[in-house]
């Protein structure tokens, strides 16, 4: 029978977002793996972009913590597995700390890990130490670690702020607001990491001045107790599945893919952007990214869009999320105004906005089986395809993505979370087993474009970085 494992862990959280808890979670991490410690890093709740540049950090892979989409007990799993190999586990929350349900303190207080609050000190001084306590006692049960400031002026600047600090509360130390520390982003979050030449060195100048500003220790240790053992049954046993990875292809959950290996798969890397055309696969999986920064690449890559209409008119299986939709479609266009006709197996065209068009977790009850996830986008999408099925917020919000399909192909703007269902993935990617065609009646919506769904009430029920 599986032991309770023990490990020195924090999650770091804040007031909200945009306080630089990636920037500070990085440099944590490579702070004491520098210093030889063996590192493992957490993202709560739905996120691509940040665990890329956390696992540059720690040098080890991210996986999402989240008490919904990934649940309780896998949850339970992965820290218990972390706690097994690693000297410190750091989980960086999302939003702010007690935004959504369940939010990052929610999380915190489930599995008793103790919370490290960062807070932007600019433009600031005493408040500082005001702010800190009203996150540390507003919800009284909730394990509190300390403090640590973020984007510090002078050296006089970090005194004030840690002078600032009342009732016992640690002082974790301060970040500068160097521009050679900050992590640049873009519209849909941080850039990706493999766009950063620079990353290293940003990383490891965090790092320096995070030591020179306090005294290095690591939190106390916390128990994780044992999971339920998880059995994955060989369902996609030998099935060869080409798996979009490039510039404009990049967001997959670790989780999701270590789910197709699990059930047997092979997978095929591949860029739609480079490689001239497919791996011998028999199915294929075009996950979300950034099509509309390489959309006129993506155009002019004839002899992979040739392998790819292909590969659809075999009946092989297909399944496109989000930025892997809009690949599907006859033409995307980007902010600029530019349009690349792209594949056309999805008869309509997709927009890129300047503003946000949907964020929300989704559940999506498909004939195949119920699967959660994500949606999170700046494009709007008009087709007369209708919809095989929608999503459903937990949290009652508006998000009700469409679920789209032709054949054995399923297109979505929604990332699906594979293990909260692996039965259903496996049934959407098998070859030789035709996908059950809708769930009941036909829709009777007329056709429109996909519904955006109001940011301002659904940035309470997920917070991630997708197109």
């Amino acid at each position: 029978m599986n032991q309770p494992r023990h490990c020195p862990a924090v999650l770091i959280a804040a007031p909200a977002s945009g306080q630089g808890k990636t920037t500070v979670t990085a440099a944590l991490a490579r702070l004491h793996r520098n210093q030889g410690r063996r590192v493992r890093v957490f993202k709560c709740g739905p996120d691509f972009l940040d665990p890329m540049i956390l696992e540059r950090a720690s040098g080890a892979p991210v996986y999402q913590l989240d008490m919904w989409m990934v649940g309780e007990q896998e949850s339970r799993r992965l820290l218990w597995e972390a706690a097994g190999e690693a000297e410190l586990i750091l989980i960086e929350g999302v939003m702010g700390l007690f935004d959504g349900t369940p939010s990052s303190a929610d999380l915190a207080r489930h599995f008793a890990v103790p919370v490290l609050a960062v807070i932007d000190g600019t433009a600031m001084a005493q408040t500082f130490g005001a702010l800190a306590l009203g996150l540390a006692r507003y919800q009284p049960d909730l394990p509190f670690a300390g403090v640590l400031a973020n984007r510090v002026g002078t050296l006089r600047h970090a005194q004030l702020l840690e002078g600032s600090l009342t009732q016992g509360l640690r002082w974790y130390g301060g970040l500068s607001r160097e521009t050679g520390i900050e992590l640049p982003s873009r519209h849909l979050g941080l850039v990706q990491a493999s766009e950063l030449n620079d990353l290293d060195v940003r990383l490891d100048a965090a790092a320096d001045a995070l030591a020179a500003s306090c005294q290095v220790s690591l939190p106390p240790a916390v128990t994780f107790a044992a999971p339920t053992d998880q059995v994955f049954e060989p369902l996609l046993q030998g099935v060869r599945i080409a798996v979009a990875r490039d510039g404009a292809f990049a967001f997959t959950y670790n989780a999701s893919l270590d789910a197709l290996r699990a059930m047997g798969a092979e997978l095929l890397f591949f860029s739609p952007v480079h490689d001239a055309t497919l791996p011998d696969c028999d199915s294929l999986y075009l996950p979300g990214g950034y099509p509309e920064l390489h959309h006129q690449a993506l155009a002019a890559n004839a002899s992979m869009l040739t392998a790819i209409r292909a590969h659809h008119a075999a009946d092989k299986p297909l399944l496109a999320e989000c930025g892997g939709m809009l690949y599907l479609l006859d033409a995307l266009t980007d902010v600029d105004g530019e349009r690349a006709e792209l594949l056309g197996l999805i008869s309509g065209e997709a927009v890129m906005q300047k503003r946000l068009a949907a964020l929300a977790l989704q559940a999506v009850a498909l004939p195949e089986g119920e699967l959660r996830g994500h949606t999170y986008h700046h494009s709007l999408t008009s087709t007369e395809l209708q919809p095989i099925a929608r999503g459903v917020s937990p949290n009652g919000g508006r998000g009700a993505e469409a679920v789209y399909r032709q054949g054995r192909m399923t297109a979505s703007y929604v990332h699906f979370y594979f293990p909260s269902n692996p039965a259903a993935v496996a049934a959407l990617l098998a070859p030789d087993r035709p996908a059950p065609l809708r769930a009941g009646p036909a829709p009777t919506e007329s056709p429109a474009s996909i519904d955006p769904v109001a940011a301002g009430s659904a940035r309470n029920q997920a917070r991630q970085s997708t197109p």
